[in-house]
């Protein structure tokens, strides 16, 4: 019983590397954000740069608010590549963004 755990457990892993393999080209980490930048804020400004999948702003679950950071995904690499020579090193808010490629995040 418990190695058909492991084995579901392993599996799981698996198909979650393999859908994240083509996405991560267009997922986008957006650092040193004001922590006033919301949700709406990004999907206007990255809108500017192609259609926008999804944002998730990360959020500390104890204050609940921003972290400073957030993840954006386009809907294509060429779309995602413009974002980031439009918004990286721009200024908004008073700081000054940091936009590039997510790197894939590491299976635990």
């Amino acid at each position: 019983m418990g190695s058909i755990f492991w084995i579901i457990w392993i599996m799981q892993k698996v198909i979650f590397v393999i859908e994240s393999i083509g996405k991560m080209e267009t997922r986008l980490y957006i650092g040193n954000m004001s922590h006033e930048t919301t949700e709406q804020d990004l999907r206007t400004m990255f809108s500017e740069a192609g259609t926008v999948e999804s944002i998730d702003v990360i959020m500390d679950r104890q204050t609940e608010k921003p972290k400073g950071f957030a993840f954006v995904t386009m809907s294509s690499e060429d779309e995602a590549e413009k974002a980031i020579n439009m918004f990286n090193a721009k200024d908004v808010k008073e700081q000054t963004l940091k936009v590039n490629i997510a790197k894939p995040r590491e299976v635990r």
